[in-house]
This record gives structure tokens, sequence and C-alpha cells, in this order.
């Protein structure tokens, strides 16, 4: 048994392990030469992020995807590499708005660069991924397009928060949607779409992978509370002190307001406090472990990795299938 992918899905496979070994080392070398300008600083730049690594999610999804037809058709690697360049271009973007100091274990490139770079860092990579896009054909352009409205629409919505009389959960899930659902989407539809898969099929993989997005930011989001950093990668609560709601917050909140806790009234009260504060930051996670919120957030988080794989039942049996399987069995298993 071996693994394939940063996720380490377990397959047994010599062929599958092949294809997308291969492709995603294919990807690396297409995303290096997609970033690469005549002015050096622009070259420095434009991969400080793809050389800072990165799990590789949505190359690894066209790879899978794409052995519903042909895995090495021509246009399956551009594919990736498009949608890994539009996912590192939201991140330098991102970073700037909330003014993220770390990035994959590196100065972000606003605090290496300045707002301003990074923001023009972000357009050059949307413009090389448009051109890698355009050899793809009008019908691959209209498609991320249409994921990138959605992109954006999602930070927006974000943004400016429920409109009133909104429920917050439901504004957030919509905001997953669009932010993270639209682009893994889009890497199930390219990958099945470049490979010559039919149009059954490449909806039904489309669909699979708004969803999988949405439950892997949602098991971000309990891992963000419930998780030690040897677990996560990560320092636990560092969403929490960014003040970036996440579902076990919306969950308490709602709770708070329905139900008049005092108990909870009071964890709403720290929440809202100055979370720099190292001791203030432990209890408000000590408490959040504890709450019911928590175990409400893992089973939304279930609830869309199950809804995925049942979306995937129609396909034909076989080891690529199975491997999307398991990437939805890792996200119960990491919101566990």
């Amino acid at each position: 048994m071996t693994a394939v992918g940063p996720f380490g899905l377990s397959v047994r496979d010599q062929a599958l392990e092949a294809d997308v070994q291969t492709g995603l080392a294919a990807v690396e070398a297409g995303l290096l030469d997609a970033t690469k300008s005549d002015v050096p600083f622009i070259t420095e730049a434009a991969q400080h992020l793809v050389r800072a690594g990165g799990k590789r999610f949505r190359p690894l999804l066209v790879m899978l995807a794409a052995q519903f037809g042909d895995p090495h058709a021509p246009g399956v690697v551009p594919s990736a590499v498009v949608v890994e360049l539009t996912h590192l271009a939201t991140l330098y973007h991102d970073d700037v708005m909330d003014e993220a100091e770390v990035r994959r274990g590196v100065a972000s490139a606003n605090q290496r660069y300045g707002n301003s770079l990074a923001v023009l860092t972000g357009d050059f990579l949307f413009a090389r991924a448009s051109h890698v896009l355009a050899d793809l054909g009008p019908d691959a352009v209209r498609i991320q397009a249409e994921a990138f409205e959605r992109l954006v629409t999602g930070q927006i919505l974000e943004t400016v928060g429920p409109r009133d009389g909104r429920d917050p959960v439901d504004h957030y899930l919509d905001v997953l949607a669009g932010k993270t659902g639209s682009l893994v989407a889009v890497s199930c539809r390219l990958g099945s779409l470049t490979a010559g898969a039919g149009e059954r099929v490449v909806d039904i993989l489309t669909q699979y992978g708004e969803r999988l997005g949405v439950a892997f930011q949602l098991a971000d989001d309990v891992l963000d509370i419930a998780s030690d950093s040897h677990e996560s990668g990560k320092t636990p609560g560092t969403d929490l002190r960014e003040g970036i709601p996440t579902l076990p917050v919306l969950r308490l909140r709602a709770r708070a307001a329905a139900e008049g806790r005092p108990e909870d009234a009071e964890l709403v009260a720290l929440l809202d406090g100055d979370l720099t504060d190292d001791a203030r930051l432990a209890e408000v996670l000590r408490r959040l472990r504890e709450h019911p919120a928590l175990e409400q957030a893992r089973r939304d988080t279930v609830r869309y990795a199950q809804e995925a794989r049942a979306i995937l039942a129609p396909l034909p049996d076989g080891i690529a299938k199975a491997a999307l399987e398991e990437l939805c069995d890792l996200v119960v298993h990491r919101a566990g």
C-alpha cells in the first residue's frame, strides 16, 4: 500500500499512483514556468508561495477526476496549473485583507513585499492563469470565469456580512460555497472535461467537488479549535485570534442568542475581547472544546462529506472512485 498526494491516499493501483505522481510533478514544473517573468523581482514575488509548497489539493482532484476519461489528455496538467495559480492568487489577496504575517510557514507576501506589491503579484498570477487557460478553449475559459465570479462574490459576501434577518450560519455556508467550493468544483470539472469524460460524469464530479471543498474548510474550522499544533500544523486558535468567523463560533453565538444561558453569554464576551492575550485565548479554547457548538460544527462537517460521498454513487466502481471516496473519509477523520 502506498500513498498518493499530500493527503496520504491509500491506493493499491500502480497505474493510478504513477499517473497522479507524474501529473503532480508536471504541475509543479508548470507552476514555476507560469510564474516566470522577464523582471526578476516579479519572478521572485510570484514564486514566493509556489516554492513554499502546499497541499496541492486542487491539482490532486484534477488528476483524480481525469481518471474518468483519458488521464494523459493534453489539457489535464494545464487545467491543474490554472486552478492552482488561481488559488495562489487568492492567497496573496486574502493575506492583504486579513493582514496575515505567515503563510505556509514563511512570511506572507504582504509582510515581505508590502500590501501594494502583494495585491499586484496576485493580479499577475491571475493574468498568467488566464494565459494558460486560453489554450484550453472557450468552454474552459467560460467555466473558469464563472467559478472566479462565484469566488469573488463569496469573498465580498464574507466582507459585508449577512443582511438583516439572514441566518449567519446559512450566510457563512454560502460564503464557503463561493470562496472555497467553487474552485474545488472547477478542479473536478476541468479535470474530467479535459480528459474527455461524459457530460453526466462531469456534472457528478462537479457537484462532488463543491461539497468536498466546503467540508474541508469546515474541518479546518473544527481543527482550529479542537486540535493541538502537532496534529494540525498550525497554532490552535489562529482564526479566533484573527477574528475570522468560523462555524463553531457561529454555532455558539446562535445558541447564546436562542437559549440565553449565562455561561454562553460569558463565552461570547470572552470571544469579543482581546484574544491577543494568550491566557484569554487559552480559556476560550478550553471552553469551546467543551461546548456543544463544537460537536454541532463537527456534525455539519460530516454531513457535507457524506453528501459528497453519496453524489459519487452513480459512477462506476474503481480505484479512482475509491480515492475520491477516501477523501471524504479523510474529512470525517480530520473533523473527528
